[in-house]
Formats: structure tokens, C-alpha cells, sequence
């Protein structure tokens, strides 16, 4: 078999561990838990039990430290099991696939849930097991606009890093003309300054020195054109999205206020311009420059030139 396929039939555990994005969390797992079901869409299903298994996988938030050995600041396997009870209680269904959503937005109830993988499988309708799997996460809720027709929609921004050098080309505002001519709210990002940053070599502080020292980098590029209006709060982006602007972010009050921040250095600027990307509901992340894509992101990844 090829690794895809492979990787299709392998345990949720795998699936998570190989589309962990650059800052990959923590994950706990309940395997091969067998539980007894009235489901099914078929007649001859109906008013008999059949054996599901569930095998799931769920992402979690940072644990918060000192961990003290206390039960109450994790996510108890419990909450899994007790998801699954729950939702074959609550009323009978004739798809996996409700289920699945169902078991799957009950955990991510749970304040330390982030993403989540389900599989459920039949294990009497044949000589194999049957089954589906789904994948959902705790993505910030997409920003609303409302029409002109009074209706609600959702804004899926596109997410750019540009790099040194695409700041400083002579294409930069041909990149931000195709940017803007997409139609779509368009959030840029950057990465540290040419030259040296203060080193302090210690942590908390180098997070706030290198984020500043990105922030002085955002004002390079609001130099270079009067489209790139530096913002600082979620307030600011909502606001320039629902109104078409083209902002450049400044990450330090968001990552910083952040309960589930970016873990990773914050001179790993396009790990940060990822974790937006998250955030927002972004429909893609546009890397403008030679720099690296994130293995395995969660967020499409597009290349756009040099």
C-alpha cells in the first residue's frame, strides 16, 4: 500500500500525528471502545442492536503548569466515553455520520478540546467493519458580514506572509493589486527584521522583544503602500474584514492575550501567520518569498512566487 493509503486506514492517532500542524499539541485517545446501538438507515437494522466501535482522538490545549497532579486541569478520558453514552442515548439515528458530529461537538464542548478525530465503526453489517471518520476542530468562529439583502455570511480571509524580500521588491504592489483583485479580506503578516534582534536569552522576554521586532517590520510594509494599514486587536481585523481592507497584522496583543497561544517561538514568524490562519477561519495561507511551509498544516498552503 502507499503511505496515503496507509495512512486512511491507520488509527485516528496517526492521522493526527501526521496532520499536526508547526506547533503540534498535546492529544489524549480512547481505543477500540465497544459500544452496543440501535442504528441504521436500512429496515432490517431497525429494533436490533449492532456492536459500534469508537476510536478517537482529541487535541488539547497547553496544560497549564505546575500540573500539580490535579485531575481538574485536564481532559479526563471520561469525557470521552461519556460523549459517546450520551449521544446513543439521546435518540436513535440512522447515520454514523450524525453521530460522529454529534460525539465530536459534545468533546469539543470541553474548554481543552481543540481538534478532534472520531471513527465509528459497524462491526455486524458484514464480513469487515464499516465505518466513517471525521475530523472536527474548535476554529475561531469565522467574522459575519450582512448583505445588502439582510443575510448573514461568512468571511474566510486569506492569510499572506511576505517575506524581506517581497517587502522590498519592485513587484510588491503587484502582489497586493492580485491580493486585492481576489475579492477576498486579505490579512498580511511578516516575519523579523533584516539585522540582528536583542537577544536577552530569556524566553519571556525574547517573545516580546522578537514580536516587537516583527511589529517594527509591519511598519516597513505600511511604508511601501498606503493599502497596508497596521492593526493590533481582533476588534481591528473583524472591523477591516467586513470592510474589505487590506491590513498588515501586528501580533503582539493577540498572541499574548491569547489563551491557547502559538507555543512556538515567536521568531517563527510563519508558524505565527499559521496560528492566525486558525484562528480566523482562514481559506488559505499565501507564502509570498523563499520561506518554509509548515509540515502538515491544518490551513491550505499556497506558494506564491519569490
Amino acid at each position: 500500500m502507499t503511505s496515503d493509503i496507509s495512512l486512511a486506514f491507520a488509527h485516528p492517532e496517526e492521522r493526527a500525528e501526521a496532520s499536526a500542524g508547526a506547533d503540534p499539541r498535546d492529544r489524549i485517545s480512547l481505543r477500540d471502545h465497544v459500544a452496543l446501538a440501535d442504528i441504521g438507515a436500512f429496515q432490517q437494522e431497525r429494533g436490533q442492536t449492532q456492536r459500534l466501535r469508537f476510536n478517537i482522538v482529541v487535541e488539547v490545549r497547553p496544560v497549564p503548569t505546575p500540573l500539580e497532579d490535579d485531575v481538574d486541569r485536564i481532559l479526563s478520558y471520561d469525557r470521552l466515553t461519556e460523549a459517546i453514552a450520551y449521544e446513543l442515548a439521546a435518540e436513535r439515528l440512522n447515520l454514523l455520520e450524525t453521530l460522529a458530529a454529534r460525539v465530536a461537538e459534545r468533546i469539543l464542548a470541553a474548554p481543552q478540546a481543540m481538534r478532534v478525530f472520531v471513527r465509528i465503526e459497524k462491526l455486524d453489517r458484514g464480513p469487515g467493519a464499516l465505518g466513517v471518520e471525521i475530523v472536527r476542530s474548535r476554529a475561531a468562529d469565522p467574522v459575519q458580514t450582512v448583505g445588502d439583502d439582510g443575510a448573514e455570511a461568512a468571511l474566510h480571509p486569506v492569510v499572506v506572509f511576505l517575506s524581506n524580500a517581497a517587502i522590498c521588491g519592485a513587484d510588491l504592489t503587484a502582489r497586493l493589486d492580485a491580493l486585492e483583485a481576489s475579492g477576498l479580506p486579505v490579512i498580511l503578516t511578516v516575519g523579523l527584521p533584516e539585522g540582528a534582534v536583542p537577544q536577552t536569552g530569556h524566553r519571556p522576554t525574547q517573545r516580546r522583544i522578537d514580536l516587537l521586532a516583527i511589529e517594527q517590520n509591519a511598519w516597513v510594509l505600511a511604508a511601501r503602500d498606503p493599502r497596508c494599514v497596521v492593526v493590533a486587536t481582533r476588534t481591528e481585523i473583524d472591523w477591516a474584514m467586513r470592510h474589505q481592507k487590506m491590513i498588515v497584522w501586528a501580533p503582539s496583543k493577540i498572541v499574548l492575550d491569547a489563551v491557547d497561544g502559538p507555543t512556538a517561538a515567536a521568531s517563527n514568524a510563519v508558524a505565527l501567520a499559521l496560528w492566525l490562519a486558525e484562528q480566523m477561519a482562514a481559506t488559505r495561507l499565501e507564502l509570498h518569498g523563499d520561506v518554509s511551509a509548515p509540515a502538515g498544516s491544518r490551513v491550505p498552503i499556497n506558494r506564491v512566487g519569490r
